[in-house]
């Protein structure tokens, strides 16, 4: 079963994104996604300052098995990247969570966080997708 953590919200995409102290908005993809993506050797990220829309492929990652684009769960403006996956993209195998966050952005619709799903409602679409 994967890891579900309470303390963010989640896409019916398999994005994770976690409200922070500063008001931006850090995103990564869950553990159900990268255990379906297997061992990541490529993170493609966004330009600098590139200004995301909801709902647009924002991220391009690559496994073992596939491509992937990862879409942005919520609007706003790139704030940083995660560096460190250009040489180690396993950590968001590793630790999809934490240390393998994807990027942080300053959102320009907070409001769009309340669409999307908590943890019991992302667990629950995770176990009707898969019986």
């Amino acid at each position: 079963m994967s890891e579900v953590p309470g303390d963010r919200k989640y896409s019916g995409e398999h994005e994770w994104v976690q409200l922070l102290d500063d008001g931006l908005v850090m995103i990564g993809i869950t553990d159900h996604a990268q255990e379906a993506l297997g061992e990541l050797v490529y993170v493609e990220q966004p330009e600098d300052g590139a200004t995301l829309a909801k709902g647009d492929a924002c991220i391009v990652i690559e496994s073992v098995k596939a491509a992937s684009d990862v879409y942005a769960p919520i609007s706003g403006a790139l704030a940083e990247a995660n560096d460190a996956l250009a040489d180690e993209p396993e950590l968001v195998n590793k630790s999809p969570y934490e240390e393998g966050w994807l990027v942080k952005i300053d959102p320009s619709d907070p409001a769009e966080l309340d669409e999307l799903m908590d943890a019991d409602a992302y667990s629950q679409f995770l176990a009707e997708s898969s019986g």
